[in-house]
């Protein structure tokens, strides 16, 4: 097994839509996990739809060709 390296662009990788993407999931379930006001607000499935939609969005974002500056 090779031994993992990051990506020469890993300074930049919060500016890339993937991470971006990711991070959103991170924020919304551990706010969803934080708040019981915002379960009894929202329900599950619509949390669930907005975590596979930021999934999704990661995964393309990945596979994106992306201008870093």
């Amino acid at each position: 097994m090779k031994k993992p390296r990051l990506i020469p662009e890993a300074r930049k990788a919060p500016r890339m839509f993937s991470v971006q993407a990711l991070a959103g999931i991170v924020a919304l379930q551990g706010l969803w996990m934080a708040s019981p006001e915002l379960q009894a607000a929202v329900p599950v499935a619509v949390a669930q739809g907005i975590t596979i939609v930021l999934a999704l969005l990661g995964i393309v974002g990945r596979v994106m060709t992306q201008n870093l500056r």
